[in-house]
């Protein structure tokens, strides 16, 4: 999170110097769909990551720059993601979890979460994702492009947390923040 701040912070004083520019932020199923224990630090960090776009979104728009939102599932293929997760390097945390209620828990985990993706998902498919929403016209891009094999309902949930954003600023007449402005 601190990193997309600092590239951000980098990045977008030229795009408003411009009066355009396209920020593209890769966001997690996992802030708002199916949450499997164990991952929380990625989880907290990946709805921040969100919440930040969101809010960008509509503090840039005027500014003629849009924001695109991409949302990856897990997957358990082509990528060290949980290979590299779900057991903490704090030793002594693992000992307490394996001699208590949660014993081989991690590996159950591993297994089950392995379970609910397909054979064939492919996470090149999310950087596919990222170069059509680069090709796609400027005020075309949609605000949020979803790859999820497991399907773990996040296309629903943020749905739905979008349309309730945006009618909150239908309310307070700031609708023009939905779309980016086309700037001379």
């Amino acid at each position: 999170m601190l990193g997309t701040q600092r590239v951000n912070r980098a990045a977008l004083p030229h795009m408003r110097a411009a009066g355009q520019g396209l920020l593209i932020c890769v966001s997690s199923s996992s802030s708002a769909g199916g949450t499997p224990p164990y991952l929380a630090p990625h989880f907290a960090a990946k709805a921040a990551m969100d919440a930040l776009a969101i809010q960008y979104a509509r503090e840039l728009a005027r500014w003629g720059i849009e924001t695109t939102i991409v949302v990856p599932g897990a997957f358990t293929k082509g990528t060290n993601h949980f290979a590299h997760s779900g057991r903490p390097d704090d030793q002594a945390r693992v000992a307490e979890y394996e001699a208590g209620p949660y014993k081989n828990f991690g590996e159950e985990l591993q297994v089950k979460l392995a379970g609910t993706v397909p054979d064939d998902a492919n996470p090149a498919a999310v950087a596919k994702a990222i170069v059509d929403v680069v090709d796609t016209p400027f005020g075309e891009r949609p605000f949020r492009v979803h790859y999820d094999p497991a399907q773990d309902g996040a296309s629903v949930t943020f749905a739905v947390m979008d349309r309730v954003k945006a009618e909150m600023l239908h309310r307070i007449g700031l609708s023009d923040l939905l779309k980016p402005a086309k700037r001379a």
